[in-house]
């Protein structure tokens, strides 16, 4: 257990009581950060504070100068990293107090999720609390021995004062407590090799759902808290579980969350999309961030919800969140930019959260004149859908029929009035500040982004959402997979500097597979299977049976991290599970299903207990304990019958086709002249093969 030093953590929990000005455009100071091209590390670029990347040599420099590292973790995004920066690192006497005791290293977390990980759990360790910016002051060898979240000015410079006294007079104390702390961060992260027990059964998996399910809230959808993240891992797994063990309650709970969350403020009603997080309990307002990961794995989410129940209002979402991304966050290369800021310049010029999302009554009224009265009942314009200071968030409570009725008219006309002042919000939006763009490419944002226009086209059949798929597989193809299928973490005006990490191989992995099912194109399905086997070579723990968040070629850290814990992006591990058993289907010799089914050993014990933290390695229960079906096409038809089949959600399938001989064993010496048969195998073992769709799905 880690003993805590208390006069070290003084100034940890600290309210946050400040306004955000706007930023300063002259350019007195500049540091090493110029030469960056992450928009959250250019931001600090002309601190006065002599900010430097996480780099090799500069911590080979702290330990020559004997100096503690002050690492400070933040993202462009986010709403108190620049308060912080304003308040603490664009001042010129914190800087140097800062620049004298400290070699100060500024990390982009979306860039460097290694590093964040550990200091993270460091935090928590020392506090029980986490979040961004997160400040941590470590030995010069990167072991920590204090934190903070946003502080202001005061306590900070008295918070550094106290660190810097510490380490030049008491330097064992500090040295005792890392250690101590290190070893914990290393403990918590440790996973047992698991081979006495059998896999999860559904009697067990049921108990485990039962647990979590007094946790829902079924009036207002999600968990009964605030705030409320979306989860879509959550709900994806409850879709599944629901309409494969027919589960009437749970398949109402995910579509009570998937309607309340599209008819919540969290989504943008005006230009699609949706926000990071709602800080209450209806949806309402939401923290105003847009970020490419949760807008990937959502439109996935809503394209199979669509599927399953065919409700329109799905297939809105999946379209307007497709169009968001699309207008905002697409690069001309086909790659997908990472997010959008909560924070945008207001009417006087000054960075205020939300500024560019809300209304006001009068503004509403001026603008929609006559259809006024309408919009207003429809988002409620009232007390329901008022935030704050006069300004009200877009929010609905009611369905297209009940307003239709209250005002007499057709839902199609209903419609039409709704959209027309859509469409004048968006042109008046458009005269506003925009919010800054984080422009930087994530390769594993850009594998959820993937998945997500796969899904899309999958259950919708937009032939757009198949191009931009393609155009941005491309896109990883050239510019982030290395030669040797390696691949980048990261992509800028033609630069990628860092290695990826476990959760890009996983996503990208994913995608491709997926974008195979739906072309049958075995380009991708080939680039899928040498990244696969590239993780195994490099990320591969072989003690535990998992995989480690980074590969054997890079520079080593305090702790060499296993991610298990599905969080509001899967764990890096529960995808490469499923990645693992998927293509055991198809390359039964590889050994990849015993490693997916030692790797849900390995984590299956708190299941019961924490089932939400694990809920896209549950899929793999399902797939073990029910029929989890390889289905083939060969003929000239293969691709008309494999796009009727795949609208269909069958999550406990993998779809393979060819007009002739395919390169996997499942499409060997089936083809037939004259003849498109659909073979449903087992493991290999096939049914008799027949000729239409409809017949396939009533072998399943």
């Amino acid at each position: 257990m880690i003993k805590r030093i208390s006069f070290l953590w003084v100034f940890l929990t600290l309210t946050h009581g400040c306004t955000q000005k706007s930023n300063k455009v002259t350019h007195k100071h500049t540091n090493a950060l110029v030469h960056e091209t992450s928009p959250y590390l250019l931001q600090h670029a002309h601190n006065p504070v002599n900010w430097e990347a996480w780099k090799p040599e500069v911590l080979e420099r702290a330990k020559k100068e004997d100096k503690p590292l002050l690492i400070s973790i933040g993202y462009a995004a986010c709403h108190w990293c620049h308060v912080m920066e304003k308040e603490c690192f664009e001042d010129e006497e914190v800087a140097q107090m800062m620049n004298e005791n400290f070699i100060n290293i500024k990390i982009d977390r979306e860039e460097r999720p290694d590093v964040d990980q550990i200091y993270m759990d460091a935090i928590q360790m020392m506090s029980g609390n986490g979040g961004w910016p997160l400040n941590i002051v470590a030995l010069p060898d990167g072991r920590p021995f204090w934190g903070a979240t946003y502080v202001p000015k005061d306590n900070w410079i008295k918070s550094l004062k106290q660190l810097t006294d510490l380490y030049k007079n008491d330097r064992n104390k500090i040295v005792e407590y890392a250690t101590n702390l290190s070893n914990g961060i290393n403990a918590i992260n440790l996973v047992e090799n698991k081979t006495d027990s059998g896999i999860y059964n559904l009697e067990q998996l049921d108990e485990a759902v039962t647990n979590w399910s007094q946790y829902f809230d079924n009036y207002l959808g999600g968990h009964k808290r605030a705030p409320k993240f979306m989860m879509p891992n959550n709900w994806d797994f409850l879709l599944h579980y629901a309409t494969a063990n027919t589960k009437p309650e749970l398949l109402e709970q995910v579509n009570t969350t998937l309607k309340r969350m599209a008819y919540g403020g969290i989504y943008d009603h005006v230009g699609g999309g949706f926000s990071r997080y709602a800080v209450d309990t209806k949806w309402h307002v939401p923290h105003f961030e847009k970020m490419l990961y949760d807008n990937g794995q959502l439109a996935s989410l809503y394209a199979k919800a669509y599927a399953v129940t065919k409700n329109e209002l799905y297939k809105n979402v999946v379209k307007e969140t497709i169009g968001f991304v699309k207008e905002e966050l697409l690069d001309k290369s086909g790659g997908f930019y990472s997010s959008l800021d909560a924070d945008s310049l207001d009417e006087h010029g000054e960075l205020e959260e939300g500024a560019y999302y809300v209304w006001t009554k009068e503004e509403l009224e001026q603008l929609l004149g006559d259809d006024y009265k309408v919009f207003k009942d429809y988002y409620n314009i009232n007390s329901y859908g008022h935030w704050e200071e006069g300004n009200y968030v877009l929010i609905r409570d009611k369905t297209n029929e009940e307003i239709a009725q209250k005002h007499n008219i057709s839902v199609t006309d209903l419609k039409k009035k709704l959209n027309n002042s859509l469409s004048t919000l968006k042109k008046e939006r458009a005269k506003r500040s925009k919010p800054r763009l984080d422009d930087k490419i994530l390769t594993s944002w850009n594998g959820l982004m993937l998945n997500g226009l796969v899904d899309a086209y999958r259950y919708l059949g937009n032939e757009e959402y198949l191009q931009l798929a393609l155009k941005n597989a491309k896109f990883i193809e050239k510019e982030m997979i290395k030669d040797d299928h390696a691949l980048f973490r990261n992509h800028k005006k033609g630069e990628s500097s860092i290695n990826a990490f476990l959760e890009d191989y996983a996503t990208v992995i994913e995608a491709y597979l997926g974008l195979y099912e739906v072309t049958f194109d075995e380009k991708w399905l080939n680039h899928s299977k040498r990244l696969l086997d590239y993780a195994k070579i490099h990320f591969l723990d072989k003690e535990s049976g998992m995989f480690f968040f980074t590969s054997d070629d890079d520079h080593s850290l305090i702790r060499r991290s296993i991610e298990t814990n599905d969080n509001v992006i899967s764990a890096s591990n529960s995808i490469m599970a499923k990645n693992l058993l998927k293509f055991h289907k198809l390359f039964p010799d590889d050994g990849y299903g015993d490693m997916a089914k030692q790797m849900v050993k390995n984590v299956q014990d708190d299941f019961a207990e924490s089932a939400q933290g694990f809920t896209n390695w549950m899929h793999l229960i399902l797939y073990e304990n029910q029929n989890f079906y390889e289905i083939a096409v060969v003929g000239d038809n293969y691709k008309g019958i494999g796009k009727e089949i795949s609208s269909n959600y069958l999550p406990n399938s993998i779809l393979v086709g060819s007009k002739k001989e395919g390169g996997i064993d499942l499409l060997k010496s089936r083809y037939n002249e004259g003849q498109t048969l659909i073979y449903v195998c087992i493991e290999g073992t096939c049914k008799l093969p027949v000729t239409s769709a409809n017949d396939a799905l009533g072998q399943l």
